[in-house]
C-alpha cells in the first residue's frame, strides 16, 4: 500500500506546486512585463495622480453634463458583475426597459438607443456604441454650455474600432475629454 500512496502523494504535491504556484506566478510575471498597463487594471488618473477609474470597468455617471454608460445589473459593483439573466419573455425585463426608456425619453430626440436600455453581459461594459453617445450629445451640450457640434466632435475623436466587433467609445474617456473643453455660451 505504501508503495502506491507515497508516489501518489508526491505527484499530487508536485502538480499542486506546478499548477497552483509556479504557473500562476509565471503568467502574472509575463503579463506584468508584456502588458503592464492592462495587468495593473488600466487605471486612469487625474492631473494630481489620483485614480479616477479604469478604462476596463464602467462606473456610474449621473450628471446632466456627463455621458452615461449602459445600465448595470449589479449596480456597477465588480463583485456582482453579471447580466440580469432575464429572458426576453420575462415581463420584469420589459418593465425595466420601459422604465429606463421613460427616463431617457425627455433627454433626446428619436428612439432611445438599445445600448442605453439594456445591460451588457458583464454588467460592467465601459463602452457605448457611438450612436448611443451621440444621442446624448444635445443634453450634454446644453448642460455644459457647449455647441452640440463640439460634443459630437469629442465623440468622434474618441471612437475606436476594436479588432473584433463594431466601433465603440469609452464613457470615462468621453467624460474626461469633455472636462478638458472650456465651457462657452451657445
Amino acid at each position: 500500500m505504501q508503495t502506491l500512496v507515497r508516489p501518489a502523494l508526491m505527484l499530487l504535491l508536485a502538480l499542486s506546486l506546478i499548477t497552483g504556484v509556479a504557473y500562476p506566478l509565471l503568467v502574472t510575471a509575463v503579463a506584468r512585463l508584456a502588458f503592464a498597463e492592462q495587468a495593473g487594471g488600466s487605471l486612469l488618473r487625474d492631473a494630481q495622480g489620483q485614480v479616477i477609474g479604469s478604462a476596463l470597468i464602467a462606473q456610474p455617471f449621473t450628471g446632466a453634463g456627463e455621458f452615461q454608460p449602459r445600465p448595470s445589473a449589479g449596480d456597477y459593483a465588480t463583485v456582482a458583475s453579471a447580466a440580469s439573466n432575464l429572458a426576453p419573455s420575462n415581463p420584469a425585463l420589459a418593465q425595466r426597459i420601459n422604465a429606463a426608456a421613460a427616463q431617457w425619453a425627455p433627454q433626446g430626440s428619436g428612439p432611445v438607443p438599445l445600448a442605453l436600455l439594456t445591460t451588457s453581459g458583464s454588467g460592467l461594459d465601459p463602452d457605448l456604441p457611438p450612436e448611443a453617445a451621440l444621442w446624448q450629445a444635445p443634453r450634454i451640450a446644453a448642460a455644459r454650455g457647449l455647441p452640440v457640434a463640439a460634443v459630437e466632435q469629442v465623440v468622434t475623436a474618441n471612437t475606436r474600432t476594436p479588432w473584433v466587433g463594431p466601433p465603440v467609445v469609452n464613457v470615462l474617456a468621453l467624460n474626461r475629454a469633455l472636462d478638458r473643453l472650456p465651457s462657452q455660451p451657445q
